[in-house]
């Protein structure tokens, strides 16, 4: 008799599973989309001088009263001006530059008017006004990038900012992908009789692997026969961090996948069953340093289960702080508790009055295998094991799909 655990210590098992991580340096510009592996720390201060934030006129701002200033050199931005800023003298300054000596305030050039050598003064600005301290930007020894972060645009220019050439990110992890079934057919695969259906699991898994930083092996479909199980298994093994299947689970005559896992690979069950809808029957294991995710076969099911499992192990892979987005929204009829399970229902949400609401339109009900309810702008509403009657107007836990890259 196997024994079921709820989703919270499913979840508690995943998190606790320990992996081998690996590092390897990029091209700052080549590692967009890969996790940094160490801190980015600022060497120096920026700026590291006083700099002008605007064109205008380098000034001290106590000579603003005088109504108008003597203008006694120019100074671009990349050149080191000479010239002090005197009482009763400024030097025309540009965006950039550094502030010349003397000066504490830069007066935009839309404020004055130039006569001759002289500006005159027609609008004042405040003490220090577009003059760029020391350190603005960052000071020396901050840390400005935290080990974990994701690299995009704005993490690239401020290591360019650093001249930091290279940076050291986490490998990928590699996840190879199979389903599993007689009666399936991979794409391409002619039908010779009605009992046949159109495999999309691995496929849809292999997807959101991807979009989720993973590389992947695509392994296709898999006849149900012991030996042809065993072998995938084994050379999956050999080139992935993670071996995800669709279907051979439950307690049917053809079930073969957990009996190869737990029976001729002689794997490290961490759970096999977990009161939660859809999904219950899904096999978490490990063989040494991989990690083998063994989901339901209907389509919804092994979809939201490997939402919920296959993701945060990629995450954990990547050295990712990523989490799956779960946010509170406002539901809008009534929704019962059905059973003594984690329920993950597909719903719709929309963003509305500063918050998130959900109904259930165009939903269809039924098996587990209707994917097209994970359409258009899809979430999951989570309804805990304990949890009771939801009334309209209260407020429930979804997990965004769409936000989910």
């Amino acid at each position: 008799m196997r024994n079921f655990i709820n989703f919270n210590q499913s979840q508690e098992i995943i998190n606790n599973i320990e992996v081998k991580q690996s590092t390897q340096k990029k091209f700052i510009s080549e590692a967009i989309g890969f996790v940094l592996a160490k801190d980015i720390v600022a060497d120096h201060n920026s700026p590291e001088f006083p700099t002008s934030g605007m064109d205008g006129y380098a000034i001290k701002h106590e000579d603003l009263k005088n109504g108008k200033i003597k203008i006694v050199d120019k100074n671009p931005a990349g050149s080191v001006v000479e010239t002090e800023v005197q009482n009763g003298t400024c030097i025309k300054t540009f965006t950039g530059s550094l502030m010349p000596k003397g000066s504490d305030t830069l007066i935009p050039i839309e404020n004055v008017e130039v006569n001759g050598d002289e500006i005159i003064i027609n609008k004042e600005v405040p003490f220090g006004f577009a003059k760029r301290d020391v350190g603005e930007n960052y000071s020396k020894d901050e840390v400005l990038i935290k080990k974990g972060t994701i690299v995009s645009f704005a993490e690239i220019g401020v290591m360019a900012s650093l001249n930091i050439v290279q940076c050291e990110v986490f490998v990928n992890p590699t996840v190879a992908v199979a389903s599993t079934g007689s009666e399936i057919l991979d794409l391409g695969e002619p039908q010779t009789n009605d009992a046949q259906i159109r495999s999309s699991n691995h496929l849809t898994v292999e997807a959101l692997a991807k979009t989720n930083g993973a590389d992947v092996i695509q392994l296709g479909c898999v006849k149900d026969d012991i030996n042809s199980i065993t072998n995938m298994f084994e050379e999956a093994l050999k080139k992935a961090d993670i071996v995800v299947t669709t279907g051979g689970v439950s307690v049917g005559d053809y079930d073969f996948v957990q009996d190869v896992i737990k029976d001729k690979l002689n794997c490290e069950v961490l759970f096999h069953g977990v009161t939660i809808k859809p999904g219950m029957h899904i096999l978490v294991a490990k063989k040494d340093e991989k990690v083998i995710i063994a989901l339901p076969g209907f389509a919804y099911s092994s979809t939201v289960c490997a939402i919920l499992y296959l993701l945060p192990m990629i995450y954990k892979f990547r050295g990712s702080k990523q989490t799956l987005p779960i946010v509170k929204a406002k539901i809008h009829q009534n929704w019962p508790m059905k059973m003594k399970k984690t329920i993950f229902t597909a719903c719709n949400v929309y963003y509305e009055n500063g918050e998130y609401n959900i109904n259930f339109e165009g939903k269809k009900q039924g098996t587990s295998a209707i994917l097209t309810n994970l359409l258009h702008s899809p979430a999951l509403l989570i309804q805990d094991e304990n949890s009771s009657d939801i009334k309209s107007g209260d407020y429930v836990d979804i997990l965004l799909l769409n936000d989910i890259k």
